[in-house]
């Protein structure tokens, strides 16, 4: 019987000693591969959820979008003197309402103070506002509720009923009584109203995350290990139940700006002298036939803010979620 030949027309073993070499030289090839099977990286290690999400995230054009825009926003509300070098409380009356004009591109309020030295400016409250409220919520909600979730019992039922008062109470309505009667013209009492009102959706999310995550088999085997509630907290159940606290958070951010907004177009938020779009928008509300773009320019800058952290939550969302995988 003739011998098998190669594809070049050498004769190779036959046998079991050919299927040994071929499997030899298999093995070689694996090694030489700069990567591991699918989901690992170059060391044969899996891929956390973390990079996994952070890959995504760079190949994802909305939270590039969203990301250049925040980090803008976020560089003008720092020093807002690099694209306005105006003062937003200057006024003049004989330019009320007047429109746009060279070195006057978004035109003046009715107290002739220019519109777009004021929506830079007004970048600093809004952004102020969402971000302080943001990690106020986000630290006691999620504090509270971890350890509502982690210990169960009688503290789980009170803080359930607890969140379950404040969701009962209308945002706005409350907005009204609670910062009718502060006379404060900076930012805190808002953002601390936002905090006292905000933390019960981060707490329900972080419980319902903690009793997911502490019921996996690594925390079981640590309980077993005989590790402290403070280790299984910090080490093994943290880092997998704040993922969808970081989503929460991060689209509530652009809820609170809005809602700061909200508060101060009634009258009830950020009160003048300070600068705030939602005070532009309600000085310029009754002369909007007349000179919309006192109302235009302000809008359009919350609109476009509001938006970006959406988009960027949205965009997290879906990078964190495993089962868009």
């Amino acid at each position: 019987m003739p011998e098998p030949q190669s594809s070049d027309g050498a004769i190779s073993p036959a046998g079991a000693g050919g299927a040994m070499n071929l499997a030899l030289e298999e093995g070689t090839t694996l090694e030489k591969t700069p990567g591991g099977p699918e989901g690992t990286g170059p060391s044969g290690k899996p891929h956390s959820l973390w990079s996994d999400a952070w890959r995504d995230l760079r190949r994802n054009p909305v939270f590039i979008i969203s990301a250049l825009v925040i980090l803008f926003l976020v560089i003008i509300s720092i020093w807002p003197s690099l694209i306005a070098d105006g003062d937003p409380l200057q006024a003049n009356l004989d330019d009320a309402q007047k429109g746009s004009e060279p070195g006057h591109p978004f035109g003046f309020d009715p107290q002739g103070r220019d519109v777009y030295t004021r929506v830079v400016y007004g970048t600093r409250t809004s952004v102020t506002v969402g971000v302080c409220a943001t990690l106020g919520v986000a630290i006691l909600g999620s504090v509270l509720g971890g350890l509502a979730g982690f210990f169960g019992g009688f503290w789980d039922a009170i803080l359930s009923r607890i969140t379950d008062v404040f969701f009962g109470i209308p945002v706005v309505l409350g907005g009204l009584v609670f910062l009718s009667v502060v006379t404060s013209s900076t930012v805190w009492p808002v953002v601390g109203f936002i905090v006292l009102l905000g933390w019960p959706q981060i707490a329900r999310i972080a419980r319902g995350s903690v009793i997911t995550a502490k019921q996996n088999d690594y925390v079981q085997a640590a309980r077993a290990l005989g590790a402290s509630n403070t280790r299984m907290m910090l080490r093994h159940i943290t880092p997998n139940a704040i993922a969808p606290v970081i989503v929460v958070a991060t689209i509530a951010l652009g809820t609170y700006i809005s809602l700061e907004a909200t508060l101060s177009y009634l009258g009830v938020g950020l009160k003048d002298p300070a600068v705030s779009w939602g005070i532009d928008i309600s000085a310029a509300s009754n002369y909007i036939r007349n000179a919309p773009h006192m109302l235009l320019w302000p809008a359009g800058a919350l609109a476009v803010t509001v938006l970006a952290f959406i988009m960027l939550g949205d965009a997290v969302r879906d990078a964190l979620d495993p089962k868009l995988r």
